[in-house]
């Protein structure tokens, strides 16, 4: 791929404004003889770097952003607390250098063919891709060059201008209407990506649910800001022919059998620990995820017997008699409890032997290969149980129903808790770690969906919702980040899943780095104007009051309506 225009690259890439620039020669003719040179790539080719690399960047981002940072601040783990460094944002590099630049190129090499109709779909394609990261990206930075972005090369406009929230979501929107309507016609003799479609090889209408899917996110993300415009988007997507994902054999899947992006990293910088809130309603619930989501901590029958035979008390927060003692979360911040936290790092002793009293994150469901491991690191970036909560939620709401979504929230609910099991136990068993369900799956599902603490009672059923939600959200980082600030849940005051107590201040968005001098300092200081955001503050303070525009109205965090 790094041959694709090897005389003449200037403008290819734009990344904030900083133009990635190589000589630009007037000798093509050495292009012309040289047949090691590819002048015209092939869409099917640049269709597979683009899939792969909306996921072989993201070892960066799993290590310094979504186990040190993203599902600290969410409360689905705690552990040391370290400063945002500078190694965060890798997403956005990635959007601009590996994916947006070569679907743009797939859309103009499509358009100047002579039989472009036959490649209509194709083209579609490429839109639900460079939505479904390009949201990625401005729901942690924000504005972004995207309507004027990778013209560098044909129009040698170096300086794009800066696209609000709002405006790319309008955008998004309109890009993925069209790819719907393009993607589910009946068009004739039309080219197909086959297994150069790495996700769904060419299943169109599994591209259309997809799609119906990224369209369901942009839509919860226009709540506070604009109800109708949710009530909008949601009530297109409940009457499209299609639908969104609500299978999961159409979830949007990275299957590699190859890839590992996390490894020995997953400890990197400290160990990372349960909190106690979302460990104590898995326990409560006996919720299958447990052993997914976490290991066991070392008070066998036999650790509890030395540990008796050497006068070594167990800890005030544990309590012997539990069923479930090997399994211990702490305070998600821990300096609010220094008691309980000091166990993190301290084990009980007995003898010569140490026992580790509290909960890690399994390790081999994060990160398969660590330490040699032979599993597979399977990545689910879009599910079915997140589209069927997104549609309980919003039923449970008031929005409605449609065409092709029928049915209650409790319906969806009851799919979702379904899906996500199913679909977090198949992750483990890629992984070759702990499992949830065994070959009695069905039974075992029933069982914990017919639990009084799980099923709807009419009572708190949005909160319950939006709990399932979050738990759904364990592989999905920034997608749970996104939870927690859209919702304000887990909520502080909760008698049904209370939020750990947090003195740190949590940023709510990252920063975007100005340019270099003399390339798009003005229209990246226009952005950070028009935002409200101070030029180049990475205060964790800054970073938390100054918000993005789909968070303006949003709950504080744990202040959920």
């Amino acid at each position: 791929m790094k041959n694709i225009f090897v005389k003449c690259a200037a403008g290819t890439v734009l990344v904030t404004g900083l133009l990635w620039a190589t000589s630009c020669e007037n000798d093509f003719g050495d292009i012309n003889t040289d047949p090691s040179v590819v002048i015209t790539p092939d869409p099917k080719f640049l269709f597979t770097y683009s899939l792969n690399s909306l996921e072989s960047y993201q070892g960066t981002e799993w290590i310094w952003e979504n186990l040190e940072q993203l599902l600290r601040f969410s409360q689905h783990l705690t552990t040391d607390p370290y400063e945002l460094s500078t190694n965060i944002n890798s997403r956005y590099s990635a959007y601009y250098a590996n994916i947006l630049p070569n679907l743009v190129e797939i859309r103009k090499q499509i358009d100047l063919k002579t039989n472009k109709e036959r490649f209509q779909k194709m083209r579609a394609a490429t839109f639900v891709v460079g939505v479904l990261h390009g949201l990625r990206v401005t729901d942690m930075n924000g504005s972004l060059p995207y309507s004027q972005a990778i013209q560098g090369r044909d129009k040698q406009n170096f300086t794009p201008e800066y696209d609000t929230q709002k405006a790319l979501y309008d955008t998004w929107l309109a890009e993925l209407n069209e790819a719907i309507t393009t993607l589910a016609a009946d068009l004739p003799d039309q080219e197909n990506y086959g297994n150069a479609d790495i996700i769904y090889h060419g299943d169109w209408i599994k591209w259309v649910k997809a799609a119906n899917t990224l369209k369901l996110r942009i839509a919860l993300r226009y709540e506070g800001q604009d109800k109708a415009k949710t009530q909008q988007i949601y009530k297109e997507v409940a009457d499209n022919a299609v639908g969104p994902i609500v299978e999961d054999a159409d979830q949007f899947a990275y299957l590699d059998p190859d890839w590992g992006p996390v490894g020995g990293d997953v400890d990197y910088r400290s160990t990372r620990f349960a909190t106690k809130s979302i460990m104590t309603f898995l326990k409560q619930t006996k919720d299958p995820r447990l052993a997914i989501y976490f290991s066991p901590n070392d008070l066998t029958t036999s650790a509890l017997d030395s540990l008796k035979k050497y006068n070594q008390a167990l800890p005030a927060f544990i309590d012997r008699a539990d069923p479930q003692i090997r399994f211990q979360g702490g305070p998600a911040d821990w300096t609010t409890n220094p008691t309980v936290a000091q166990y993190y790092k301290n084990p009980l002793n007995a003898g010569s032997n140490k026992y580790v009293v509290m909960s890690t994150i399994n390790r081999v469901f994060f990160a398969p290969t660590r330490n040699g491991g032979k599993g597979t690191f399977h990545d689910y970036m879009l599910t079915s149980a997140e589209t069927c909560f997104y549609i309980a939620e919003m039923i449970q709401k008031g929005y409605g129903t449609g065409t092709k979504i029928t049915g209650k929230a409790e319906d969806w609910y009851k799919k979702g808790i379904t899906s996500s099991l199913r679909t977090m136990n198949s992750i483990a068993v890629a992984a070759l770690s702990t499992t949830g369900l065994t070959s009695n799956a069905d039974a075992e599902i029933a069982a914990y969906l017919a639990q009084p603490a799980v099923k709807l009672n009419g009572t708190n059923d949005l909160e319950r919702i939006y709990i399932q939600q979050y738990l759904n959200f364990m592989r999905l980082p920034t997608e749970a980040f996104t939870f927690v600030r859209r919702t304000g849940y887990p909520k502080n005051t909760s008698a049904y899943y209370p939020r750990d107590a947090f003195n740190e201040v949590i940023p709510r968005r990252y920063w975007v780095d100005e340019p270099p001098l003399g390339t798009n300092n003005a229209n990246w200081q226009k952005a950070q104007t028009e935002q409200g955001f101070t030029p180049n503050d990475r205060n964790a303070a800054t970073l938390n009051s100054q918000r993005l525009w789909f968070d303006k109205n949003n709950p504080a965090f744990g202040q959920g309506l």
